[in-house]
């Protein structure tokens, strides 16, 4: 099939969640024969958007990708004002305020529409990556009506999802590609409606594998257990909130237990003897740090999927995940692979326990990797994938003779 990826941000040097999973689906489909388009903004940071690769055609693992320039750079100071206003508050805001806070959140992209009215009817399906950014906003509802189209929402129950500005938006995939059954059941409470799609999840890697006793060297831990995070040092991610729990955890109960925590340092933490930071680190220490860990944290609110879980359960990990997201919490319960905690009080049980019973954890990490070998090796949900391409692309055809007989 020819296809085409639309998201905001494209490259090896970008590591966000779903612009890193778009990448790993773009690459895997081109590796098996497909003919992999992507459109995308010259920016590799979010935060300001900011031109670094050169706009215009290159090729990147196999995928032709498409840069169009950013027309103007976010501001995050007024953009984090107009965020709070609209977002964050309560009460109904109107849909001109919805529409401003849009534009302000970016990426704007110089000639995006024109480039889709132009292109999009040549590729056999369109893919769009992420329901909240511009780039979909804008970018659905020109592809919508020219070619069948699938979106990979990556929603989770956050302010910014019940914006009545994505309505419309919600209802024009010809499918959707859910990364969880969580995730389904939300867009369908959302829009009022079940959706055309299937849940397709995001492929892990089973071959890499890490080594605990070469990150506990590098790092100095030497025997001492630690807990793992990894990801954005952001109060979103709730990687505040895990620091806090720590510190709160040491100080209750005296011992040897560290906090590793690796990933981009948008926010400082305060120094701490037992909290060891390492900011960006290499695929393969990533694996090496999960190898050893007495489990994965994951403090976020807000989650489609997770890949760091995944990537912790490949490892044999055990998880330990905020109950209080839907998404973290059924995919603890289908696999048997962690712990979800509520609170403060259920973290530190959570964590008793598993420094108490040693054979825990290897237990649960087990369980972790069966349920991951199982659902997410990347053939299986590569094969789910291009059902998923091939029933979108027959069901757009379909509509379109219908629609062809219909009288004027």
């Amino acid at each position: 099939m020819r296809l085409l990826f639309v998201v905001q941000r494209y490259g090896a040097e970008v590591i966000g969640g779903a612009e890193l999973a778009c990448r790993q689906f773009a690459t895997h489909l081109a590796e098996r024969g497909h003919v992999v388009h992507a459109l995308t903004s010259c920016a590799v940071g979010y935060e300001e958007w900011a031109d670094v690769y050169p706009p215009g055609s290159s090729a990147v693992d196999g995928v032709t990708v498409h840069r169009l320039p950013v027309v103007r750079r976010r501001d995050p100071i007024s953009f984090g004002r107009l965020d709070q206003r609209t977002v964050w508050s309560r009460g109904v805001h109107p849909l001109v305020l919805e529409r401003a806070w849009m534009e302000a959140q970016g990426p704007v992209l110089a000639g995006q529409a024109r480039w889709l009215r132009g292109a999009a009817a040549s590729y056999d399906v369109v893919v769009f990556f992420t329901y909240l950014y511009r780039t979909t906003w804008i970018g659905l509802p020109v592809a919508a009506p020219l070619v069948p189209t699938v979106l990979h929402p990556t929603a989770h129950q956050e302010p910014h999802f019940n914006l009545a500005l994505f309505d419309t938006m919600l209802r024009l995939p010809t499918a959707y590609a859910y990364f969880t059954e969580e995730e389904a059941q939300l867009i369908a409470v959302r829009t009022g409606t079940p959706r055309s799609g299937r849940v397709v999840g995001i492929g892990s890697d089973l071959a890499i594998v890490g080594s605990g006793d070469r990150f506990r060297r590098a790092t100095g831990l030497g025997s001492r257990p630690y807990v793992l995070f990894v990801g954005r040092v952001v109060a979103e991610k709730g990687s505040l909130e895990l620091y806090d729990y720590f510190v709160a955890y040491k100080r209750r109960c005296p011992g040897p237990l560290a906090l590793v925590i690796v990933g981009d340092p948008l926010r400082d933490v305060p120094a701490h003897p037992d909290v060891v930071t390492m900011g960006y680190v290499t695929e393969s220490v990533k694996a090496d740090a999960m190898a050893g860990a007495l489990a994965l944290a994951q403090p976020s609110y807000f989650e489609s999927f997770s890949l760091v879980l995944s990537e912790a359960w490949a490892q044999g990990t055990a998880a330990l995940v905020q109950g209080h997201c839907d998404v973290l919490a059924g995919q603890v319960s289908r696999s048997g692979g962690g712990i979800a905690y509520r609170g403060y009080a259920e973290f530190e049980a959570a964590v008793d326990l598993l420094l108490a019973e040693p054979a825990l954890g290897p237990t649960l990490g087990a369980r972790g990797r069966a349920y991951v070998a199982r659902r997410y090796s990347w053939d299986a949900v590569l094969r789910r994938y291009e059902r998923l391409l091939g029933e979108t692309a027959g069901r757009w055809a379909a509509a379109r003779v219908l629609a062809a007989r219909l009288p004027a």
